[in-house]
């Protein structure tokens, strides 16, 4: 009696359970009817036949991140590069994930694979580092293409690291240390070149500098010395202007004689004492043909 009673309750609390489906709001519910699909169940809560309607499957309508493992890949310069990355997916079509394809997240990291071996194979080693985008979009397009009959819409690509192998990473390394050496050079060159030529440029300013200043002042003794023999023809002419007025006065006459004679005798004085032997003029003893030498040309100008 009471395991027929316990069956009983049993058996209520399954067709009880079974009764109700509650679908959460990042999924959506595929409900098959004696094994063929029936409905799709949005997200809330549905009522169900027990032992006729059964949930198949349960699918994830969030944005889904997947990994996509480290692969050899060969670069159209026949190097190899060991790439991974990330693809980025949503389910659009729960009815398509779930009968299109047994297993849609193993088929996109697969296909993500080939096709990045693909991409890779037709870029250089170099291009690699700077293709990333170019590769990321092409990778985008052939899974979204490929990935239409299971409901899959596939939101981006990202390849996380290209590393080459270790030999292709220390033949770059030697090739960067001779490029870094050889700019070294270069600039070093070209410093040493700026240098010279800055140092002829300051010699040649400065030899034009020096040959200014000499022209400038050769002009300026010239120009000196041609005010200093002006000044001196006329101190002179105003001398000699002075001396003939002098000599025009009344016993001007006489005071040229008396002025000549006195240096005459001073400089026939300074002969004798600096001489061991004295020696006179012929006509030292007669001075008076100096004298009327000296009246011949002091008369005409009192005269005047």
């Amino acid at each position: 009696m009471w395991t027929f009673i316990l069956g009983l309750l049993a058996l209520g609390a399954f067709i009880f359970y079974n009764t109700f489906v509650i679908v959460e709001m990042r999924e959506e519910v595929i409900l098959e009817r004696f094994g063929k699909y029936h409905d799709t169940l949005q997200p809330g809560l549905h009522f169900t036949i027990p032992l006729v309607d059964r949930v198949a499957y349960r699918q994830e309508t969030r944005e889904q991140v997947l990994d996509v493992p480290h692969q050899k890949c060969i670069t159209q310069d026949n190097i190899e590069v060991d790439v991974d990355g990330i693809v980025y997916l949503k389910v659009m079509d729960p009815y398509k994930a779930s009968y299109g394809i047994n297993d849609y997240r193993l088929a996109a990291v697969n296909l993500a694979q080939t096709t990045m071996r693909s991409e890779v194979g037709k870029i250089t080693l170099d291009d690699t580092f700077s293709e990333r985008d170019s590769m990321n979009e092409a990778i985008v397009e052939e899974l979204d293409k490929a990935s239409d009959p299971w409901g899959v819409k596939v939101m981006r690509y990202e390849l996380k690291d290209i590393q080459p192998s270790q030999d292709i990473v220390r033949t770059m390394e030697k090739q960067m240390e001779a490029e870094r050496q050889k700019r070294a050079e270069v600039t070093e060159s070209s410093g040493e070149r700026d240098a010279r030529i800055n140092v002829s440029e300051g010699d040649r300013r400065k030899s034009i500098l020096m040959s200014e200043g000499r022209r400038e002042a050769r002009v300026n003794e010239a120009e000196g010395e041609a005010r200093e023999m002006e000044l001196i023809a006329e101190a002179t002419a105003n001398g000699i202007e002075r001396v003939a007025d002098a000599i025009a006065q009344p016993g001007g006459s006489l005071a040229v004689k008396m002025r000549l004679t006195e240096q005459f005798i001073d400089r026939l004085g300074e002969i004798v004492d600096g001489a061991n032997v004295s020696v006179l003029p012929m006509d030292a003893a007669n001075l008076k043909s100096f004298f009327e030498g000296a009246s011949e040309v002091t008369n005409p100008l009192q005269n005047k």
